[in-house]
């Protein structure tokens, strides 16, 4: 065992979380043993405790407790990635060059790890999608397990900070297609509704954002401002709509609460639209019934972002997982019949 260690967060590691800058630093160690050493206040961030999943920037101390010498891991990385699960994750990729990977995520698949959920996540599969470079690619953003779509991962720390930075400074466009309860009225607008964590709600994937009006913004300091614009692209009677979603801002849960506080949950989605939510889909929740899949219907469907190195403005779209294929195929909804950017003339 190594003794205390107090290191510093140099420039080219860039802006990442703690946990993998430990895992880089020291391959022996698991998420778990990095996760229990945070919980037990011997990791330390510029002398002050600290979360696996805190974001940590050059220039900043961690203290590094005793760690075991010797390399806990008898296989290499990519090893221990099943063929299914790298041909999953290959499978997903929709565009790469020498600085960006795209991806399609499917739904169901956690972007990181958390509690319980071991290795089986896009961080953790993207040791299969090195693509002869040395080091996996780092992700730059997130999506919801349950949300389908585009995803963005850097292959060098370069990159990764340069995309970060865009994501930060809203130089990057992102709409989601939306399957949801009941009909909007005005059928396009603006959400403004602040977000905090919910108490005894847990984190990440676990934890429920409550809303907070916007008038009452000074009265919760813990709330974010948080803004979605939408628009309604299709409806089924008064029962359900297809809805195109661009987040302004990027906060937890944004879009599935912002949606379950206008009365209309998205189909599918357990954590805000149950049968007990207030919702304007006759009565249905988030579950539509009938041959419908009960998954979430939610999709990041288009994304545009300047490239990094070549400055090129690029667009990506990603087809619907087949879930969502098949809910529409059941409407009588095709994707053609819409435009691919309802907010490009709001813009």
């Amino acid at each position: 065992m190594s003794g205390v260690k107090t290191l510093t967060v140099s420039e080219d590691e860039g802006e990442q979380r703690l946990d993998k800058w430990f895992k880089r630093r020291f391959p022996q160690l698991t998420q778990g043993h990095v996760e229990k050493m945070c919980r037990t206040g011997q990791i330390r961030v510029d002398g002050a405790r600290a979360r696996a999943a805190d974001r940590i920037a050059p220039g900043q101390t961690i203290r590094v407790p005793p760690l075991p010498d010797t390399e806990a891991p008898s296989r290499s990385p990519e090893s221990r990635i099943s063929a299914a699960d790298t041909k999953l994750i290959q499978n997903a990729v929709l565009w790469k060059d020498e600085h960006i990977i795209i991806l399609n995520k499917p739904a169901g698949l956690p972007s990181q790890g958390g509690s319980g959920q071991g290795d089986r996540h896009v961080d953790g599969l993207a040791e299969a999608l090195k693509f002869g470079y040395k080091d996996k690619p780092k992700l730059v953003h997130r999506l919801d397990k349950d949300t389908s779509g585009l995803l963005m991962l850097a292959r060098t720390d370069r990159v990764a900070r340069a995309l970060s930075e865009a994501l930060r400074h809203r130089n990057t466009r992102k709409i989601y297609w939306a399957l949801v309860a009941g009909v909007p009225h005005p059928r396009q607008g603006s959400i403004k509704y602040g977000l905090m964590k919910a108490p005894g709600g847990g984190r990440g994937e676990g934890e429920k954002m409550l809303c907070i009006h916007p008038a009452k913004m000074s009265d919760f300091p813990d709330a974010k401002r948080a803004h979605t614009d939408f628009f309604t692209l299709w409806f089924l009677g008064t029962r359900m709509s297809w809805m195109a979603l661009e987040p302004v801002t990027g906060r937890t849960h944004q879009l599935r609460a912002h949606l379950a506080e206008l009365g209309h949950p998205i189909i599918g989605d357990g954590k805000y639209g149950s049968t007990a939510q207030e919702n304007m889909g006759d009565g249905w929740g988030a579950q539509a019934g009938g041959e419908m899949s009960k998954k979430m219907h939610l999709h990041a469907r288009m994304l545009s972002v300047q490239h990094p190195i070549t400055k090129e403005m690029m667009t990506f779209t990603a087809p619907l997982p087949e879930h969502m294929a098949r809910t529409w195929k059941l409407l009588d909804w095709n994707e053609k019949d819409v435009p691919a950017d309802p907010f490009e003339s709001l813009r």
